[in-house]
């Protein structure tokens, strides 16, 4: 018997909402528990035990089922599958990147609506992505998708150095190599041989924004632009850097017009249906945007908590109304930039102490909105396995320039040292 799927969202009873990984990454344990504040009973799927699970998730929870290894889709959707037989469920759901496609097929499977996986598959695949966009007539850098030596040298051949060489389903920039002239293609080979698919594009040079949505229908019932200072690429290969990214308080800016349409049209030739998106985009020396790619899920790397300090509002909630109900009931309002800056710190082992840090709140602490800073006696991050690195403040202001010369400030002035 297969589960029994509601027709209309709500129907005048509890919602069931089926999450997957509704623990890890941390960032999930907040949207699951804005599912449970918007009513929905919340029945989760994961690989963490039960006795692992966060408290706020443990509370948010109405089921759980534990699967050996959530990565494996066809064994999590023959488990799912069984565990929900004769259930009432309205809605199969994942934020996480790489479980998007796994929710889409157990949607397919189940005859429920939402994104199906032709559609996500447009959001996942970042060839069929590009195809897609410039069907529609939009700018995108020219790509080739590439599984052999023989092909990656066509391809390099066709677009010309500069170019980028990045697994076709990846996320964010993570495996992602610029490849400069001939004499880089050998050792990039050679990290990217257990990839067995990849992207070959064209290097866009330009600064580089985000264009994040919240959507009903494809439609953004919320939007943001953030710029990411340097560009994430750059930021992923030098290790002395802070990386910081600001969202922007005046979407209505010249400098970011272009990139918001741009955006909006990706949305329709994509066919986005309900929920976060998170795009990339870049803006050259002559003004022009360029679509970079996009995924049907939130940023990651705190982003939405910058959105929420942006506008004061709570998105893991009206995520969580969106997906369920089709509404939106948050103001929208922009009171704040709001700069996000990442720590690394010198040295290895563990942190031995931080430097700059109390004469940088003592100048701006009423500015500061988060301190997530490793504190001494805390192991490294591997800075190349996250973003997040050895911890981060954020930092908010209604001026542009204002917040981003703190940023900056903090950038120079806090460096937290490690050893030993």
């Amino acid at each position: 018997m297969e589960p029994q799927v509601a027709s209309d969202g709500n129907l005048g009873r509890s919602m069931n909402v089926v999450f997957l990984s509704p623990n890890y990454p941390p960032e999930m344990q907040q949207y699951t528990r804005g599912l449970a504040e918007v009513g929905a009973r919340v029945l989760g799927v994961g690989d963490t035990p039960v006795s692992g699970l966060a408290p706020v998730v443990r509370r948010s929870l109405v089921d759980y089922l534990q699967v050996p290894r959530m990565l494996d889709e066809e064994d999590v959707i023959r488990r799912v599958h069984h565990w929900l037989r004769g259930r009432s469920v309205d809605r199969v759901l994942a934020n996480w990147e790489v479980l998007v496609m796994t929710a889409a097929r157990l949607r397919e499977r189940f005859g429920m609506e939402g994104m199906d996986p032709d559609t996500v598959r447009g959001f996942r695949d970042k060839q069929v992505m590009k195809e897609r966009v410039r069907a529609a007539g939009l700018r995108t850098a020219r790509s080739r998708r590439v599984r052999t030596v023989a092909e990656v040298e066509a391809a390099v051949a066709e677009i010309g150095y500069p170019l980028i060489l990045k697994p076709i389903d990846g996320a964010g920039s993570a495996n992602t190599w610029r490849l400069d002239g001939p004499a880089d293609l050998p050792p990039v080979l050679r990290a990217m041989r257990s990839v067995p698919e990849a992207s070959c594009e064209e290097f866009i040079t330009g600064e580089e924004f985000t264009y994040d949505t919240l959507c009903v229908g494809g439609r953004p019932v919320f939007e943001n632009v953030a710029q990411y200072l340097p560009p994430a690429l750059v930021a992923r290969t030098r290790e002395e850097l802070s990386p910081i990214i600001i969202t922007v308080r005046d979407m209505d800016a010249p400098k970011y017009g272009d990139g918001v349409a741009l955006g909006r049209s990706v949305l329709g030739a994509l066919g986005m249906g309900d929920g976060f998106t998170h795009m990339e985009w870049f803006r050259t020396g002559s003004g022009e945007a360029i679509f970079g790619e996009i995924g049907c899920r939130p940023g990651g790397a705190n982003l939405v908590d910058q959105m929420n300090w942006s506008c004061d509002i709570d998105l893991f909630r009206e995520w969580a109304r969106v997906a369920c109900f089709g509404s939106f009931a948050a103001s929208a309002e922009r009171r704040y930039n709001c700069a996000i800056i990442f720590k690394r710190a010198r040295g290895q082992g563990r942190i031995t102490r931080i430097e700059g840090l109390r004469s940088f709140l003592a100048d701006h602490g009423k500015h500061v909105v988060a301190d997530q800073l490793l504190r001494p006696g805390s192991m490294r991050r591997n800075w190349k396995n996250t973003l997040l690195s050895d911890g981060f403040l954020a930092v908010r202001h209604p001026d542009w320039d204002t917040t981003r010369r703190i940023a900056e400030e903090a950038a120079e002035r806090v460096v937290l040292h490690a050893g030993g």
